[in-house]
């Protein structure tokens, strides 16, 4: 079980930063902190939300839940679910809007690194689908085994 929640912990870490790294990088970079809203398409809202707010605010519930479930907290499953929540709004959202967002931003990057062929499938919900399966795993591992104890012997 601990190398399934070592191996769930590195997917995590590596979609959240995958997410964020549009938002991060012009700061690594040097630049001010308007190129970062504008790649992160601060202008557009969401029903009055600015999607940088979900944007960042699912990379970092996605961190939290990585760090909890590799401590072997049992609220990472909360974590986790309130992140794949902020996330799906978010695409879910600008896909309907047709809005330049990260999914756009995301979507450019992975469409220059390899064409992707989905057989008609459209990749929010095949990314969707993913996250909820990531989701499922990660509820598994975060689940706390309770030893028994018989009277007279001590949980080791």
């Amino acid at each position: 079980m601990k190398i399934l929640r070592f191996l769930i912990v590195i997917l995590i870490l590596g979609y959240a930063g995958w997410l964020i790294w549009p938002v991060v990088s012009p700061f690594l970079e040097g630049a001010a902190p308007s190129v970062a809203a504008n790649r992160a398409g601060a202008e557009v809202t969401t029903d009055g939300i600015p999607t940088a707010i979900l944007w960042v605010g699912a990379g970092a519930l996605y961190i939290i839940a990585a760090l909890l479930l590799g401590s072997g907290n049992p609220r990472a499953a909360l974590a986790y679910l309130l992140g794949f929540a902020a996330d799906a709004a978010l695409r879910l959202a600008i896909d309907r809007g047709g809005a330049s967002g990260p999914a756009d931003i995301n979507a450019r990057s992975a469409d220059m690194a390899a064409p992707m062929t989905t057989g008609g499938v459209d990749p929010t919900w095949l990314i969707l689908g993913a996250l909820v399966v990531v989701g499922v795993l990660v509820f598994v591992a975060s689940r706390r085994i309770r030893r028994v104890r018989t009277p007279g012997r001590l949980a080791v």
